[in-house]
């Protein structure tokens, strides 16, 4: 047998798609509230760069619930 074979290979995910997931765990959140899931303590400012790149390039996975803040955000 072919050590090729033999390796599964694991599908490549970005920051994004792993901070979704755990978005998709915890339900509804404001940013603040994500932030902690994600480990970046209550500064929501660990999560404002993945939702605006979220929101570039994948905006079918993410809904936003209100307009002003707090921002309630919902992984699709």
């Amino acid at each position: 047998m072919k050590l090729e074979n033999m390796v599964l290979e694991k599908p490549y995910r970005t920051w994004e798609q792993i901070c979704l997931d755990r978005l998709k765990k915890i339900g509804i959140a404001t940013a603040a509230q994500w932030a902690e899931a994600m480990g970046y303590g209550n500064n929501r400012n660990g999560v404002i760069n993945v939702i605006k790149r979220i929101q570039k390039d994948m905006p079918e996975k993410l809904k936003i619930h209100n307009d002003r803040r707090p921002r309630m955000y919902e992984a699709l």
